[in-house]
């Protein structure tokens, strides 16, 4: 496993307007804009803090992955994104360990990372992203 650093913190929201204006203007961080993610069903608006990112995700459609989330589990954290520099190879390694993954191969994501999804089951409840830029 090679991941170079934390990549980003998603955090399910209901209401992005309300949430960047949060982050923005209670917190003061800066606000790097949004990206509509139309695979995923997601907004997603940008948040740097020093090398890593907050991403803030709202869904675009109630069945969406972070629509089901938020109707099951509310707002909040929902993933943790380690950045690597071969996402093939770490995904890989980790299915021949037995880790269980949502993506075998990997997807387009926000920013125009490459990204994959490992299963909550293999990781103590926590959803994890491989992230490659």
């Amino acid at each position: 496993m090679l991941f170079e650093k934390i990549d980003h913190i998603g955090i399910a929201v209901a209401d992005l307007d309300s949430a960047v204006k949060f982050y923005r203007d209670q917190l003061g961080l800066e606000f790097k804009g949004t990206e509509v993610i139309e695979e995923q069903k997601v907004t997603v608006a940008f948040f740097p803090v020093g090398e890593s990112k907050i991403e803030l995700l709202e869904s675009t459609d109630p069945d969406g992955p972070v629509g089901k989330y938020i109707s099951k589990k509310g707002e909040g954290v929902h993933h943790l994104s380690f950045r690597v520099s071969d996402i093939e190879s770490e995904l890989k390694q980790l299915k021949e360990q037995g880790v269980a993954l949502i993506d075998e191969t990997p997807r387009y994501g926000a920013g125009g990372a490459r990204i994959a999804f490992l299963h909550p089951k293999s990781t103590g409840g926590v959803l994890v992203e491989l992230c490659e830029r």
